[in-house]
């Protein structure tokens, strides 16, 4: 199946027109034409099915023959991640983590960040691209980059599972012991440098299990899709 994105289909849509990219994309690269059918998803649920009227690299528009809707995943995952030093190991946690299912992202600059810049319009990208893909019917949500302190303060009143993992020697629980099926979860990875202790305590202080992915010392990026992997295996 060929899957296209387009955020802006609403569920009575009966036609619809893509923008420049996308269709110079389904005519130029794909050569498709009058007559062909693809499905389209909004990123929010539903899958449409849509024939070609007119093929025209510049806007490619498009008759709406059908809409089946896709519930939701079990669980809803949130990972807070630090970016990381080269920003394709970044993208390459985006795109895996989209592929295995994650509900919402968020950029967190921390104490030993060497990154503190995103690009989000590229990272949106890459959302996109694995949605289409995988064949999801969901878009994760990415947020903007906040600080770690930022985005405690933000789950101090959080009543939902919320975790962090972090290689310090300390007393912590396996992350498998601690996930059940149908949860909210929110985990937090940190940067290459790993958390500062103060940065650790105060996850802790907010409600933050301290857990770890296993015996292994995983980059950044590995121990996020881990982590993203665990919790589909447990709803599974």
């Amino acid at each position: 199946m060929q899957l296209f994105y387009n955020p802006n289909i609403s569920d009575d849509a009966k036609e619809i027109t893509f923008d420049k990219e996308e269709s110079r994309h389904i005519v130029k690269v794909l050569r498709m034409k009058e007559g062909d059918t693809f499905t389209i998803t909004n990123g929010k649920g539903s899958f449409f099915e849509a024939e070609i009227i007119n093929a025209n690299p510049k806007g490619c528009f498009v008759k709406i023959l059908s809409e089946e809707f896709h519930q939701p995943l079990p669980y809803q995952l949130h990972l807070a991640v630090a970016p990381t030093k080269l920003n394709d190991r970044y993208e390459w946690f985006l795109e895996k983590a989209t592929e295995i299912g994650i509900t919402e992202i968020t950029p967190i600059i921390c104490d030993h960040n060497e990154r503190k810049v995103i690009k989000p319009e590229r990272y949106e990208k890459i959302l996109q691209s694995a949605m289409k893909q995988s064949l999801k019917a969901y878009l994760p949500v990415l947020n903007e980059a906040v600080s770690y302190k930022d985005f405690i303060d933000s789950e101090i009143l959080s009543k939902d599972l919320k975790c962090i993992a972090h290689c310090e020697e300390t007393d912590k629980k396996s992350l498998k012991s601690v996930l059940l099926p149908n949860q909210k979860i929110t985990i937090l990875i940190g940067p290459e440098g790993d958390f500062s202790f103060e940065e650790i305590e105060l996850a802790k202080q907010s409600g933050f299990i301290p857990v770890t992915l296993g015996e292994s010392r995983l980059r950044t990026e590995t121990a996020a899709v881990v982590a993203c992997h665990s919790v589909a295996f447990v709803n599974e």
